[in-house]
């Protein structure tokens, strides 16, 4: 981590990780779950951590996890190193379950954090912007009018960022339909992840 950044980068992830601002609106407490580095090349930006990250503290430990480390074809050791891999959900903590699924992330934590992080990630070269929550953030009204849309227009935005759907389970149905996704997208991506993580500079 480069020396400079590496105190300011431990005290707001310590502040990230005390924070209380949502307690109140949270029905399982906080926890707020992130990992990152100044160091880290890749950026992971997904909507907020699940029941089972939220009990284990430890981002995508689930299913929707073990899809993503397949799609970028890495092992559970490269994932877990916050010196290649940043996670930062648009929401820190779990917003609990609705009628259809998980709740969006508490809108309170994105504005509250998102932009300090970033300034201290400078290394960063490919974000990862998975499910509409993190695309709306990160890619503004550059993004298209419909999740789908967006990943279809992937080549506009890379390499710097890849708009993705989300590896949930759930997700299913949303594959089956873009077979494309794994088809194309996941290869180049594949690369890109490889060639990233073996940089020398």
């Amino acid at each position: 981590m480069p020396h400079n950044l590496a105190k300011p980068l431990s005290t707001l992830l310590g502040q990230i990780r005390a924070c209380t601002v949502c307690e109140s609106q949270l029905v399982h407490g906080v926890r707020p779950v992130l990992q990152a580095s100044a160091s880290a090349r890749i950026l992971i930006a997904g909507q907020a951590p699940g029941r089972r990250v939220h009990e284990s503290g430890v981002p995508f430990d689930d299913p929707s996890g073990d899809r993503l480390r397949r799609w970028l074809g890495v092992d559970r050791e490269a994932f877990y190193d916050p010196e290649k891999f940043a996670i930062v959900p648009m929401g820190f903590c779990y917003p609990g379950t609705g009628k259809s699924g998980d709740l969006p992330p508490r809108p309170e934590c994105a504005p509250l954090w998102q932009d300090k992080l970033h300034r201290l990630l400078p290394n960063v070269r490919l974000t990862l912007t998975i499910g509409q929550y993190a695309q709306n953030w990160h890619l503004g009204d550059k993004r298209s009018k419909t999740l789908t849309a967006t990943v279809q227009n992937w080549r506009n935005f890379w390499p710097d960022i890849l708009p993705m759907p989300h590896p949930s389970p759930r997700n299913q149905i949303w594959l089956k339909k873009n077979p494309w996704f794994e088809g194309e997208v996941i290869p180049a991506l594949q690369i890109q992840i490889q060639t990233l993580l073996n940089a020398s500079d």
